[in-house]
C-alpha cells in the first residue's frame, strides 16, 4: 500500500546508501533510496561491483574451455546457463541431441530451478522476519545438491552439459535417490505452505506492496517469475518449447495483483511444477547414447545465433557469433536479472524502507548474472 505524505508532514530529504556490501542487497549490490522521513521517493541502483568481464573472456577461449565462465554468472543454477549455451552452439551446427541427453538435461536443470526458490523462500522468510523457513528449505537444498553432486561432481558450478548432450551418464543408484526425494518434497512442500503462506505477519508484510501492473513489467522487459507474479502467463518451455519441453504436462503459476506476495506464490506453485516435469522425465527417461557424435575442436560455421530459455529468473540468452574458428568472434548475454532489476523504481516509490526490502527480495536477483 503506497503512503501519501501531506506537505505539512514532509522534511528534508535525505539519501541512504545501501550495499554494496549488505545482506539486504542479495550480494555485491548497491542501491541509493532518497528518503522523505521512511518513505521512498527516488531509488537509483549502482551496478558494476562483481563485472568480471565474462563476455569478452569468452571470446578469447575455445567454446568447450568456456563453460567454467557461463558456470559464474547464475552460480545458483549454473546448469541453466550450460543448457542455453549449449543449444545455441547446437542450433547453429545444427546437431541433433539424443533424447536420453535431452531429459538428463530437463531433469537436472529442474532441481537447480527449485534449489534457487529454495533460497528465494528462505531469505524472503528472512527478511519478513522469519527464521525457521531458511532452515527448512536449506534442508531440501542440501538434498539437491547430493543428487547434483552425484550426477555431475560438482555442487554448483557444475561444467556438466556438453555440445551434443552431456558429459557422462548419470551413475548408478542416482534415479533411486532422486525418487526419495520426489517422495518427501511434495510433503515438505505443504510445511512451507503451513509456515509462511497464511501466517498472518507475513501477509501483511508482502501484501499490496511492490505492485507491478502487467503493462509496466512487458515495456520494462521483465520476464520470468516476477512477469508472471504480474498476471502474464509467459514461459519460454510453453511458447517456444525446447529440450523435449513439449512432451512434457505442466501449468504456467501466474499472479493476480502483481504484488511481491504473488511474486512469492508463482515461485512456490512453480516448485511444483517443477516436481511434474521431473516425475515425467525419469519415468520416461529413454535408453541410447547421452551425447551426439561431435568434432573434439568445436568449429561452427560462420554466422550468428540466437537463443533463449526460460532461467530460475527470466528469460536467459546468448547471441554468438561465429567467424569459422574454434574461438567465438562475439558473445553477448541476455541476463534476466539484469533486466528485471530496471522495475525496481516503479516498484519502491511510495513505500517504507522496510518495504523496500522485501520488494527488492521478491524479484530474486543474482548479482552475479548483472555485472558478467
Amino acid at each position: 500500500m503506497t503512503i501519501e505524505v501531506s506537505d505539512d508532514l514532509r522534511t528534508e530529504l535525505m539519501e541512504i546508501n545501501f550495499g554494496p556490501h549488505h545482506p539486504s542487497t542479495h550480494g555485491i549490490f548497491r542501491f541509493i533510496a532518497t528518503l522523505d522521513g521512511e518513505v521512498v521517493v527516488d531509488i537509483e541502483p549502482y551496478l558494476g561491483y562483481l563485472h568480471r568481464g565474462i563476455e569478452k573472456l569468452a571470446e578469447n577461449k575455445k567454446y568447450m574451455t568456456g563453460f567454467p565462465l557461463y558456470d559464474r554468472l547464475d552460480y545458483i543454477a549454473s546448469l541453466t546457463y550450460e543448457l542455453c549455451f549449449c543449444l545455441a552452439l547446437e542450433k547453429l551446427m545444427e546437431i541433433e541431441v539424443p533424447e536420453r541427453a535431452q531429459f538428463i538435461r530437463v531433469i537436472l536443470v529442474e532441481l537447480q530451478r527449485i534449489s534457487s526458490h529454495l533460497i528465494f523462500y528462505a531469505t524472503t522468510g528472512l527478511e519478513a522476519g522469519a527464521y525457521t523457513p531458511f532452515l527448512y528449505a536449506f534442508r531440501e537444498r542440501e538434498a539437491i545438491l547430493r543428487l547434483l553432486e552425484m550426477a555431475t561432481g560438482a555442487r554448483m558450478t557444475t561444467n556438466y552439459f556438453r555440445i551434443g548432450g552431456v558429459k557422462w551418464d548419470l551413475p548408478e543408484g542416482f534415479e533411486k535417490e532422486l525418487r526419495k526425494f520426489l517422495s518427501k518434497f511434495p510433503s515438505r512442500l505443504e510445511e512451507y505452505d503451513q509456515l509462511l503462506t497464511g501466517n498472518e505477519i507475513f501477509c501483511q508484510r508482502m501484501k499490496n506492496i511492490g505492485i507491478l501492473g502487467p503493462e509496466i513489467a512487458i515495456n520494462i522487459g521483465v520476464s520470468g517469475p516476477t512477469l508472471r507474479g504480474s498476471g502474464v502467463r509467459f514461459d519460454l518451455r510453453k511458447a517456444e518449447p525446447y529440450s523435449g519441453y513439449d512432451r512434457f504436462d505442466f501449468d504456467i503459476p501466474y499472479g493476480l495483483k502483481g504484488d511481491a506476495y504473488d511474486r512469492y506464490l508463482v515461485r512456490l506453485q512453480e516448485m511444483r511444477q517443477c516436481l511434474r516435469i521431473i516425475s515425467q522425465a525419469i519415468d520416461g527417461l529413454p535408453g541410447g547414447d547421452f551425447r551426439a557424435r561431435v568434432p573434439k575442436v568445436i568449429k561452427p560455421p560462420a554466422g550468428e545465433v540466437y537463443m533463449r530459455t526460460e532461467g530460475t529468473r527470466g528469460e536467459l540468452g546468448f547471441y554468438i557469433i561465429s567467424d569459422g574458428s574454434a574461438n567465438p568472434y562475439k558473445v553477448k548475454i541476455r541476463a534476466p536479472s539484469f533486466v528485471n532489476i530496471m522495475a525496481l523504481k516503479p516498484m519502491v516509490v511510495g513505500h517504507t524502507v522496510p518495504d523496500l526490502i522485501l520488494i527488492f527480495g521478491s524479484i530474486d536477483i543474482v548479482v552475479g548474472e548483472i555485472d558478467r
